[in-house]
């Protein structure tokens, strides 16, 4: 049966993007209309009310554990150009530095918004806030793109999570788009390496289930973002590196230096007073990408110290897709398996 011959009546397009290796596709039409007055309403709808559509597009057959999907959608902010909102497989999130890279450059790279030599300025509106966004461009390409992220800030440095495999260790809480545990990987005894992955991940899952016993978390500012996303862990490297792996469920680490994560994580280090306004740290991933994060000036949230960073990354078009929506299909749902999507796929269901 040739092509011209299904029912592509109902479909959703995307384009494939990745940022430094990390997946994040973007949704650019066929997705249905989602309620809510602003951004972060549609996030909520979509983790409270209706998440089909984030299955649909994040689960098996039509995706794999390793990437993200973004919806994008119509901006709320009167001054943004575009809005979108992360699509996991645990959930829909605010913000992802890799995964606005992405958006902004397939919105720049398909025309959707007019791309300007040799920069452009993208405002991006997410469930966090409002995001502006430069890229570099030549020849019709993005060859770089700097976001100017949220406040982030840090709720408290070196908790200790109390473990049976480890002792208790420390990590520092903070937000950089979504809620962080950031773990010094020498810890739990790792080094961050790709042949360390899988064991990265299962600890982090771990931790994270550890952190969600004894710590609760509540973003002053942006009801329904309560809980730590992610746990990342670092290590520092002799050129000054600092060297991320950032782990998610159900059962996968971050291919990319992670942005929001390098944001967390920049904020800590200006709270113990090892970067000042203008400083830049270089954010390297497991696989050896690289994003810059800058402090751009300081701020509050909720009445505590905040910094306003800046990460700076690049995103690569691979191609574009059509999921045909058919309801006779048994698998709408979507559905994940234990032996690529790791331990933790019972979780999802």
């Amino acid at each position: 049966m040739s092509e011209h011959n299904l029912n592509w009546s109902r479909a959703i397009d995307l384009v494939e993007v990745h940022c430094q290796g990390e997946i994040g596709k973007v949704i650019v039409g066929g997705a249905p209309e989602i309620p809510g007055a602003t951004l972060l309403d549609k996030m909520n709808y979509i983790n409270q009310v209706d998440d089909s559509l984030r299955r649909f597009v994040t689960f098996e057959p039509r995706a794999a554990v390793q990437m993200s999907v973004n919806l994008l959608l119509p901006p709320v902010h009167p001054e943004a150009d575009a809005g979108f909102i992360v699509l996991q497989a645990d959930r829909a999130h605010p913000m992802s530095g890799s995964n606005c890279i992405c958006v902004v450059t397939a919105l720049l790279e398909t025309g959707r918004v007019a791309m300007h030599e040799p920069e452009t300025i993208v405002r991006v509106d997410t469930p966090a806030g409002l995001i502006t966004a430069r890229a570099q461009c030549r020849d019709g390409q993005c060859l770089s793109v700097s976001l100017d992220n949220i406040p982030c800030f840090v709720e408290v440095l070196d908790f200790p999570i109390i473990t049976e495999s480890w002792g208790t260790i420390r990590a520092d809480i903070a937000f950089g788009g979504v809620y962080y545990a950031i773990v010094d990987a020498e810890q739990v005894d790792l080094t961050i390496a790709p042949g360390n992955a899988r064991e990265l991940m299962e600890t982090g899952m771990a931790l994270k289930s550890l952190l969600n016993q004894q710590i609760q978390v509540s973003h002053p500012e942006l009801p329904g973002v309560d809980e730590i996303a992610y746990v990342m862990f670092r290590g520092w490297e002799a050129d000054g590196v600092v060297r991320t792996c950032t782990t998610l469920k159900p059962g996968r680490v971050d291919r990319s230096p992670c942005g929001t994560g390098s944001s967390a994580n920049l904020a800590t280090m200006f709270a113990r007073g090892l970067i000042e306004v203008g400083g830049k740290q270089v954010s390297r991933s497991i696989i050896g990408g690289e994003f810059t994060a800058e402090v751009l000036a300081t701020t509050e949230v909720g009445g505590r110290p905040a910094i306003l960073p800046r990460i700076t990354g690049r995103g690569w078009v691979y191609g574009t897709e059509r999921l045909r929506i058919d309801d006779n299909d048994p698998f709408l749902q979507g559905f994940a398996l234990s032996d690529t999507w790791g331990p933790l796929v019972g979780d999802l269901q």
